[in-house]
């Protein structure tokens, strides 16, 4: 456990240092964001976000009922309030109706519909099927087996613990919890893990495996930054999956990449003063 927090929080220094590069507008003048990540990805889909390489692309294309924001302050996100119950056993969210998911040959007309309730219920049904066997199970160990998920209407969805547990509500901000369409997984099966549908601020284009994976700006998602400008900003992002830590890094300093996942040690002293800055 040690090791695992160890490494996240190298990795996320090495973000914070590189993510200050400025996407450039290499692709007839859309705004691309260029980045490798060396150790590759293994599923998009968000029952198996275990890691940080799959949780980055997983929270680009999906959304939960709630999020962090910068200060791990738990925010709205598809769901826009909730009440939590005196004795802390039952969570009762109220949904946003300008939710869509994005559009996919698995929809009626191929046009993403409206997020209700009913998908958040057969969203967390499923990280409890034991035939999925999602490492994500455990965030639902409190649950209240005989009546876990409630959806009385579209916009409702009632959460019943068997005991109060405090940090729940900021667990269901991990993309274990990500919302999806019962379509999209009765039409790609296991092949959904490499043909993800959201309602995330990036759709998914292609993923071409240890090569390049592609993900196209939401044109209808839902949020907005504090100004009232819609988001993404960025008009798409690429994937590489450059194994070679030399190589990726040599490419980084010709302006390949906005950012890397992480470098050799043998380079930290051409980004890193002794005393860590810059």
């Amino acid at each position: 456990m040690k090791d695992i927090m160890k490494s996240t929080y190298v990795f996320g220094i090495l973000l914070f240092l590189l993510m200050g590069c400025t996407p450039v507008e290499r692709d007839n003048g859309k705004s691309v964001f260029y980045y490798n990540e060396a150790e590759g990805v293994t599923s998009l889909d968000p029952a198996f976000a275990s890691n940080y390489e799959n949780i980055w692309w997983v929270n680009q294309v999906f959304n939960g009922l709630v999020q962090m924001d910068d200060n791990l302050n738990i925010i709205p996100s598809i769901a826009k309030e909730w009440y939590i119950s005196d004795d802390g056993l039952t969570y009762t969210f109220t949904l946003r109706n300008d939710v869509y998911f994005h559009d996919d040959p698995c929809f009626d007309n191929a046009k993403g519909r409206a997020v209700v309730a009913s998908d958040f219920l057969y969203s967390f049904s499923r990280i409890l099927d034991k035939d999925i066997a999602s490492p994500g199970v455990w965030i639902f160990g409190h649950l209240d087996k005989s009546n876990p998920f409630e959806a009385p209407n579209d916009d409702t969805f009632i959460i019943h613990l068997n005991q109060n547990f405090a940090p729940f509500l900021s667990m269901l901000s991990m993309p274990y919890c990500s919302v999806l369409p019962k379509e999209a997984i009765d039409d790609y099966g296991q092949e959904f893990r490499s043909h993800p549908v959201g309602t995330g601020p990036f759709k998914f284009n292609f993923w071409l495996e240890n090569n390049r994976l592609s993900l196209l700006k939401n044109e209808n998602y839902f949020e907005v930054d504090e100004q009232g400008k819609k988001l993404p900003y960025l008009d798409a992002v690429s994937v590489s999956f450059v194994k070679d830590r030399s190589n990726m890094f040599l490419d980084f300093l010709k302006g390949e990449y906005d950012m890397i996942s992480s470098i050799h040690p043998a380079y930290k002293d051409q980004l890193l003063n002794q005393d860590g800055t810059l």
